[in-house]
Formats: structure tokens, C-alpha cells, sequence
């Protein structure tokens, strides 16, 4: 995962980075503990991006990747 000064806060992800159902959890390993909230489920896959209802963190598919889940 790497995060990007788009936005807000924005995680560009790969494909691998998504678990079986193409999504992610928020907060992040990466985040500071300072700063979580509720563990919450991202769905990215089929929108591309998702973003989160606590900290609006945006989660996005990196540009040209895409999301099969056989991967």
C-alpha cells in the first residue's frame, strides 16, 4: 500500500492488495494508533474506490489496475 497527498488522505492499492472479496479494512496497519477508530470493511473492487465513514480515508485502485477474484 502506498499513500498518496491527492485528496484528503488517499491509499493507492494494487489488486494483491485486496482480499478475496476486494475490499480492505480501515484503519490501515500503516495508520497511527493515535488515530483509529472501529475496524470497518472497504468494499473497493467494484466501484474502484471506497472511502471510510470515520476518518475519510479514500482506499483506490491504482490506475490500470483491476480487480478479478480468481487473482
Amino acid at each position: 500500500m502506498e499513500t498518496t497527498a491527492k485528496a484528503s488522505h488517499v491509499v493507492e492499492l494494487l489488486a494483491k492488495d485486496l482480499n478475496s472479496q476486494g475490499g480492505v479494512f480501515c484503519p490501515n496497519p500503516s495508520m497511527p494508533l493515535w488515530s483509529s477508530h472501529p475496524r470497518v470493511y472497504l468494499g473497493v473492487a467494484e466501484a474502484g474506490s471506497a472511502r471510510c465513514p470515520y476518518c475519510s480515508t479514500v482506499y483506490q485502485l491504482k490506475d490500470g489496475e483491476h480487480f478479478d477474484a480468481g487473482h
